[in-house]
């Protein structure tokens, strides 16, 4: 054969392979698209023990047919503090059985003629691609056509290479001993190291099942090089934790921890494994007595069942050591220096799936939300401290921790939301419906605190940038404010962590007051020191941003306040009543 033939037909391969690849991005992307918020929910919700989460990853892995889009997934919510490490783990270990999937796919593409479906599927997906409410099936079908047809071409490309009469092929393969653990751990590093660089396990699979059904690849060099390949997809799990906290990079660490243990121990078991697995399906590992057409309807199967046996195996045996995983990362992943309590942001009372009581599972809620009340304040902590900070690097970093509290605040809002009125389906009484209103008025309201300290942030920042400076006064005053500031967050805080009635709604309501007087008097302040040109107008907007940033933080704790106590506040033009004066909700 010419050596323009074996480029064109190197290119019809690396083509195919692209098409592979595109058409499970298409696939994958439009079933999470159908599948929606659904995917987070189950994530969430089922992953009460290690059984359910594996089941809950297998079925996830199976709905969208990527691994690597449910473990990024996983390691987001681990980031988002949504999940524990324990129940991603977990999760985790069933996407490896997922994934397998996409192999008995591929081997179904080698088996059968797939041309009289891929047109058609064409065809319909168009016409659906343009009608709104079926867009996302129109797109699943374009996706999967696609990969069939990379699949069709592919099998067609290697018809035309004709390895298995190429003696160069046939010797370089021939070269290594099958029955060396030499060969094989070196097919298991190639198969590592090139399925880290595509990122995509699907196409070294494809490229496996391409070589080991023209006969030139051993079937024991392809199982190694499937075994390279479940290490080399926690590549896109570990690039995605990069930038995640402690317990997502410690979540993407136990997923390569996994897969390495599983190689090591069946590297250990290789050729019994091997050779048990061949004769589950009527396959002789030393491939004699197959004709080239058996072996391509053979060797594709082979390996789709040594992938699932693997991971099927692997967790079986895994599963039960999730604790010693989840101990062994955290020993190799500290937290970084100078995190904090922000690298625990996780729901810590409520679990997630089957309610107890309902009764019980307000008490678990409303921990919860005394929990988010603190972090919150911790946040406002933040706030005050990057106004003093002169150092641009420190800045920074103080900055985007304060940018991910708001995050984490938000998606605690949803999830404590999302519990309270999965609780509120059941049978409860009065007093209880009472307190989820309650709870639910005061996360959202916590929430918005999360948003003005987000917002006084964004302020400090944008001077920062424009070089520009408060004075000494300025400075003072927003401390003075500061002070009252932390004082009614304190204050609300005290009130979730003792009885409600013990609780004194009259110290928060004045320590309103007394920030509504203060920013009163601030603000006549400063339009006179900016037409007296004490400074100029741009520095005194940047003043006044903070300080009714402040004002309105302290509204919302007296909104948490009254939610809390069922009190409302009586403000002083409403029956010219005194300020403190409050009322029974």
């Amino acid at each position: 054969m010419a050596t323009s033939e074996y480029v064109m037909i190197f290119c019809k391969i690396v083509g195919s392979l692209a098409l592979l690849i595109y058409g499970m991005k298409i696939m994958s992307e439009a079933l999470q698209k159908m599948a929606g918020s659904q995917l987070r929910h189950i994530l969430a919700a089922m992953t009460t023990n290690r059984f359910t989460g594996m089941l809950t990853g297998t079925f996830v892995t199976c709905a969208v047919q990527s691994s690597s889009a449910t473990t990024v997934m996983t390691v987001s919510f681990v980031n988002a503090g949504l999940l524990t490490l324990a129940q991603a783990i977990s999760v985790i270990m069933g996407a490896n059985i997922g994934t397998t999937l996409i192999a008995w796919i591929m081997s179904l593409g080698y088996n059968i003629d797939l041309t009289t479906v891929v047109f058609p599927a064409f065809f319909i997906g168009i016409i659906l691609i343009y009608s709104k409410s079926k867009r996302y099936i129109g797109d699943f079908l374009f996706g999967i056509a696609f990969l069939f047809f990379a699949l069709v071409l592919l099998s067609a490309a290697g018809k035309e290479l004709d390895l298995e009469h190429n003696p160069d092929a046939l010797n370089f393969f021939v070269s290594f001993d099958v029955h060396s653990h030499l060969s094989i751990i070196g097919f298991v590093l190639i198969g590592t190291v090139i399925t880290s660089i595509v990122q995509s396990s699907a196409a070294v699979m494809a490229i496996t099942i391409l070589l080991c059904s023209t006969g030139v690849l051993p079937i024991y060099l392809g199982i190694a090089l499937v075994l390279g390949e479940n290490i080399g997809t926690t590549a896109t799990a570990n690039l995605a934790a990069l930038g995640a906290n402690t317990q997502a990079r410690r979540a993407a660490l136990a997923h390569l921890v996994f897969n390495v243990f599983g190689v090591i121990w069946v590297l250990c078991l290789f050729y019994p494994f091997v050779n048990f697995v061949c004769s589950l399906v009527g396959y002789n590992p030393d491939g004699t007595g197959y004709t080239p057409a058996q072996k391509a309807a053979f060797l594709p199967i082979v390996l789709a069942a040594f992938h699932t046996c693997f991971n099927v195996t692997n967790t079986i045996v895994l599963i039960w050591f999730i604790p010693q995983i989840e101990k062994f990362v955290c020993w190799i992943i500290k937290p970084r220096k100078g995190a904090g309590e922000e690298e625990e942001f996780r729901l810590r009372f409520i679990q997630a799936g089957i309610m107890k009581t309902p009764e019980l599972s307000v008490l678990e809620a409303q921990k919860e939300v005394t929990s988010f009340g603190e972090r919150i304040q911790r946040m406002f902590n933040m706030v005050r401290e990057l106004l003093g900070e002169e150092d641009e690097q420190k800045f920074t970093k103080l900055f985007a921790r304060i940018e991910k509290y708001e995050h984490i605040s938000d998606n605690m809002e949803i999830e404590i939301a999302r519990y309270l009125n999965d609780v509120s389906d059941a049978h409860l009484s009065d007093d209880t419906k009472g307190k989820i209103r309650s709870m639910l008025r005061e996360i959202s309201e916590i929430e918005s605190i999360g948003d003005s300290c987000y917002n006084m942030a964004r302020t400090i920042s944008r001077k920062k940038k424009g070089k520009e400076e408060f004075t000494a006064q300025q400075n003072e005053k927003i401390h003075q404010m500061f002070e009252l500031t932390d004082d009614a967050l304190t204050q609300m805080n005290v009130l979730f962590s003792n009885p409600r009635e013990m609780g004194n709604v009259n110290r928060s309501f004045n320590i309103e007051n007394e920030i509504n007087n203060y920013r009163n008097q601030l603000r006549t302040e400063n339009i006179n020191a900016v037409n007296s040109h004490q400074y100029d107008y741009a520095i005194g907007t940047l003043f006044m941003d903070i300080i009714q940033e402040c004002e309105k933080l302290g509204d919302y704790v007296v909104n948490v306040v009254e939610a809390r106590m069922g009190v409302r506040q009586i403000d002083e033009d409403e029956h010219t009543k005194k300020p403190s004066q409050t009322v029974n909700a």
